[in-house]
């Protein structure tokens, strides 16, 4: 088990996806890193939300000519319950983490899906 929230309810994950594979090398490959983190929900009763600049894989949300950090930041403003955001970029934890009851680092995230093999 990773972390749990203090909140009964599922949670919303908010991925920065490549942040997550690309602080692997080599990195995760993005089908991959959608199958892990739908496992890694489906345990934790989490809902994730898997953001790819421009396009995504099957269960991904690409976000077209907006940037990731954009969707991001704005989908964390319309959150209003709690969320948890996966990255380690420092400028977008600033702008879309002031709500989050958890912030994550991509490379923490990415040994917690891979049981750090």
């Amino acid at each position: 088990m990773f972390v749990e929230s203090q909140h009964p309810l599922s949670l919303t994950v908010l991925i920065d996806a490549r942040n997550v594979l690309r602080s692997r090398w080599p990195n995760i490959p993005e089908e991959e890193l959608v199958r892990l983190i739908g496992e890694w929900a489906q345990e934790e009763g989490a809902e994730p939300e898997i953001v790819f600049d421009g396009r995504a894989p099957a269960g991904g949300i690409g976000t077209g000519a907006e940037s990731a950090d954009d969707w991001l930041t704005r989908r964390a403003g319309e959150l209003e319950g709690p969320y948890w955001l996966v990255t380690s970029d420092r400028e977008l934890r600033e702008r879309a983490g002031g709500g989050a009851e958890r912030i994550i680092g991509g490379g923490a995230f990415a040994s917690l899906l891979l049981g750090d093999r």
